[in-house]
C-alpha cells in the first residue's frame, strides 16, 4: 500500500514536471518575437507600428484559436492537439528567419499564434483528468511558473544569440527546443478517456450559466491581457529610449520581470490557499497593486534605470498574478458543466484580444504621445480591472457555492 502511494506520488510529480516543460517550451516559441522586436526594428530599419503587426496578428489568431481549441479539447484527444501545435510552431519559428519583409513575418507569426492556441485548453483538460483537485491547484501554479522560466530563458539567451549570429538565430534555437519537447511529449504524455456519456451526464439538468458576471470576468481578462503582454513586449523599447541603452542591454533587462512573476505566483498562491479563497476578490486586489506600480512608474520613470525596471516588472508580475486567478483557477469551477476546456479556451482567447490591441495600439500611441502618457493609461486600465473584479466578488462567491 505504501509502495503504491509512493509510486502514485512519483507519477504525479513527473506529470507536473512534464506539463511545466510543455508550457515552458510553448512560451519560448511564442514570446521570442516580442523579445527581439527592438532588435528587428533597429537592424531592419522599420517602424515600431509596422514591426508590431506580427505580434498583433499572432495575438489575434491565438485568441480566436483558443475558442476552436477549447471546443475541440472537450471532444478529441488533447495529446494529439498539443502535438500538432508543436509541429506547426516549429515550422513557423524556422520560417521567420527566411522572411524578406515584416508582412511575410506577420503571416508566419499569425499561423504560429494559431498553433500556440492548441496548447493551453487541452493541457487544462489533461490536468483535470490526471490530478486530484488539490494536485490540480499545485500543478497550475507550477505550469504557470513554466511561462516565467520560459521568459527568463528567452531574455537571457537572446542578447547572446544576437551578438553571435543576429536575431534570426533566436528563432532557430527556439524551434530546436520545441523539436526536443515534441519527441518527449509523444512518448511520455498520457492519453485520457473522452467519455461522451460522462460529459452528457454532467451537462444534464445544469444549463451553462451565461450571465452578466461572465461578461465582467471577460472584460477584466481583456484588460489583464492588454497590460501583461503589451508592457512586456515594449519594455525593452521603453528602457532603450528612456536611458539611451543598447538594445541588447534593454532585452537583457527583461529577465527581471519573469523573476517578479515567479515571486508573485508564489505569494498569490500562498494567499489564495491560506487567506483569500475568492478568486475574483484576490484578482481585484492584485489589479490595484498593478495600478499603484504604474502610477509610481509614470512619476519616477526617468530617475533611475534600475527603479524603472523594477516598477515595470512589478506591473507585469501583478498581471501574471491576475492571470493565475482568472485563467488558471476560475475555469476549474465550470467542470460541473462538462465545459472546462471550452471555458478555459474562451477566457484565454479574450486575454489575447487585449494582447492584440496592446501590440499595435501601444506602438502607435507612443509614436504620437510618448511614454509618460502611455504609462498613466496603464494605471487607469489596471484600476478599471480591479474595480470590475471587486464588484463581482459577491456574485462569484454565490456561484461557487451553487
Amino acid at each position: 500500500m505504501y509502495a503504491e502511494s509512493k509510486q502514485a506520488k512519483r507519477k504525479t510529480h513527473f506529470f507536473m514536471a512534464l506539463f511545466t516543460f510543455v508550457y515552458f517550451t510553448s512560451y519560448v516559441t511564442r514570446i521570442n518575437f516580442g523579445a527581439v522586436i527592438a532588435e528587428i526594428i533597429q537592424s531592419e530599419g522599420i517602424l515600431k507600428s509596422t514591426a508590431s503587426l506580427a505580434v498583433t496578428g499572432s495575438a489575434v489568431f491565438y485568441g480566436c484559436g483558443q475558442l476552436l481549441s477549447g471546443w475541440l479539447g472537450d471532444k478529441i484527444q488533447p495529446k494529439r492537439m498539443i502535438s500538432i501545435g508543436f509541429i506547426t510552431t516549429i515550422l513557423m519559428n524556422l520560417s521567420i528567419p527566411l522572411c524578406k519583409n515584416p508582412y511575410q513575418m506577420t503571416v508566419c507569426w499569425s499561423i504560429n499564434g494559431l498553433a500556440q492556441a492548441f496548447m493551453w485548453p487541452p493541457l487544462v483538460k489533461i490536468m483535470t483528468n490526471v490530478f486530484s483537485v488539490e494536485d490540480y491547484k499545485k500543478a497550475v501554479m507550477l505550469v504557470s511558473w513554466g511561462s516565467s522560466f520560459g521568459t527568463i530563458a528567452v531574455y537571457l539567451t537572446a542578447p547572446l544569440l544576437i551578438t553571435l549570429s543576429g536575431w534570426r538565430a533566436v528563432f532557430v534555437a527556439c524551434a530546436s527546443a520545441a523539436a526536443v519537447m515534441e519527441i518527449i511529449w509523444l512518448f511520455k504524455c498520457p492519453k485520457i478517456t473522452l467519455d461522451a456519456k460522462t460529459v452528457k451526464k454532467k451537462e444534464g439538468g445544469r444549463t451553462f450559466p451565461w450571465s452578466f458576471m461572465i461578461v465582467g470576468i471577460i472584460v477584466a481578462i481583456i484588460l489583464q491581457g492588454f497590460l501583461r503582454d503589451g508592457v512586456s513586449t515594449w519594455m525593452p523599447s521603453l528602457i532603450s529610449e528612456t536611458f539611451n541603452l543598447s538594445v541588447n542591454i534593454s532585452i537583457f533587462s527583461g529577465i527581471v520581470f519573469p523573476m517578479f512573476s515567479i515571486a508573485v505566483f508564489y505569494i498569490v498562491t500562498w494567499i489564495y490557499r491560506k487567506r483569500v479563497h475568492n478568486e475574483l476578490y484576490l484578482a481585484g486586489l492584485i489589479f490595484c497593486v498593478g495600478a499603484v506600480s504604474a502610477l509610481l512608474l509614470a512619476l519616477f520613470r526617468e530617475k533611475n534605470p534600475v527603479l524603472t525596471v523594477v516598477l515595470i516588472s512589478l506591473l507585469i508580475g501583478t498581471m501574471h498574478g491576475v492571470n493565475l486567478m482568472l485563467i488558471c483557477l476560475v475555469p476549474s469551477h465550470y467542470e460541473k458543466f462538462g465545459r472546462i476546456s471550452l471555458v478555459s479556451g474562451m477566457f484565454n482567447s479574450f486575454t489575447y484580444l487585449g494582447s492584440a490591441v496592446s501590440a499595435y495600439g501601444m506602438a502607435a500611441y507612443t509614436e504620437q504621445f510618448g511614454w509618460r502618457s502611455m504609462i498613466f493609461f496603464w494605471g487607469a486600465v489596471a484600476l478599471a480591472g480591479g474595480l470590475i473584479c471587486l464588484a463581482l466578488t459577491k456574485k462569484w462567491r454565490a456561484f461557487r457555492h451553487s
